[in-house]
């Protein structure tokens, strides 16, 4: 049934790719994706794609620029090839947070990646959770932006459910607090965040009751892990019980491991958009829900021209 589909990959996010292509039971397809002795992104594409709908699954996660260029060549390469129609299969949308001007001369270097992607040749963009959604419009073609929530709400009714509070780690989540405490039956709190300075956060104050309440802290992702860790002491100061950490990109660069695992954090929910560094894994407090399942049936409604949104009504 899916004859004129094929599905390939860079290096950012292979296992995630193998899970997709084994639930729309095709194969992987053939290329190789390597660099030149200078550094330089040498890409292959060993098969014919000829007419050929074809989704590239690339998170552009670290290292950030090489991943992007691999995806960039990539299409480029495909485009060349004679692809039929090209999508961008971007789990982890990097440089998403560069999304508006914060201070004179200031780069929008979210809108200059799209426009690459557009420009390398991508007729279509899937990706999940972006950071802003205002990103759907630097394109200058169709973005699908899902959602992790039936993948995390699962998890979350299954280990989560009584005297639950789901806590925003800033203004800017609180759409997405919302969605979750509806399904869970569920109260809303909202962390007042002052930011100091990039991967800096402070805490100022709780908006909501959290005493005697087990608090799962809800965010798009996870980088340096300081806003989680002042949360953390802040909602325990507040009088919480048990506190733990939901997201959906795992980006967990820097001093983040040192952090999560010193912090007062029952759990990290967490889904395999970014593959975790040798320590995230070996760490017992990381629970990693994958994605592909979601993915793949967004990929097989693209490809026969079906709703994506009515994966979320």
């Amino acid at each position: 049934m899916l004859e004129r589909i094929k599905v390939f990959t860079g290096n950012a996010t292979p296992d995630l790719a193998a899970k997709i292509c084994d639930r729309l039971g095709i194969p992987l397809g053939k290329a190789n994706v390597t660099t030149f002795s200078d550094g330089e992104t040498r890409v292959e594409i060993n098969e014919n794609v000829r007419g050929m709908d074809i989704f590239i699954i690339q998170s552009t996660c670290t290292p950030v620029n090489v991943t992007l260029m691999e995806l960039l060549i990539m299409i480029d390469a495909l485009k060349r090839a004679s692809a039929g129609r090209i999508t961008a299969v971007i789990p982890y949308y990097g440089y998403a947070r560069q999304d508006r001007k914060v201070a004179p001369r200031a780069p929008i270097s979210a809108k200059l990646v799209a426009d690459l992607i557009t420009t390398a040749g991508a007729n279509r963009v899937l990706s999940l959770d972006l950071h802003a959604g205002q990103i759907q419009g630097f394109f200058n073609i169709p973005v699908d932006n899902l959602f992790a929530l039936p993948v995390l709400l699962t998890y979350l009714k299954e280990h989560y459910s009584n005297n639950l509070v789901i806590v925003s780690p800033d203004a800017g989540g609180v759409e997405r607090v919302r969605a979750f405490a509806r399904r869970l039956d569920a109260s809303i709190a909202i962390i007042d965040k002052r930011r100091e300075g990039p991967n800096e956060a402070q805490v100022m104050n709780i908006v909501g009751s959290v005493e005697g309440k087990n608090v799962v802290i809800l965010d798009d992702m996870i980088d340096t892990a300081g806003t989680v860790v002042q949360a953390t002491k802040a909602l325990r100061h507040a009088g919480a019980n048990e506190i733990s950490v939901c997201c959906t990109h795992p980006v967990l660069s820097g001093p983040a491991m040192d952090r999560i695992e010193s912090a007062e954090i029952r759990e990290v929910i967490v889904t395999d958009t970014i593959p975790l560094q040798e320590r995230a894994k070996a760490c017992g407090r990381i629970s990693v829900l994958s994605v592909a399942g979601l993915l793949s049936e967004a990929v097989r409604r693209i490809y026969y021209n079906d709703s994506v949104s009515s994966l979320f009504i």
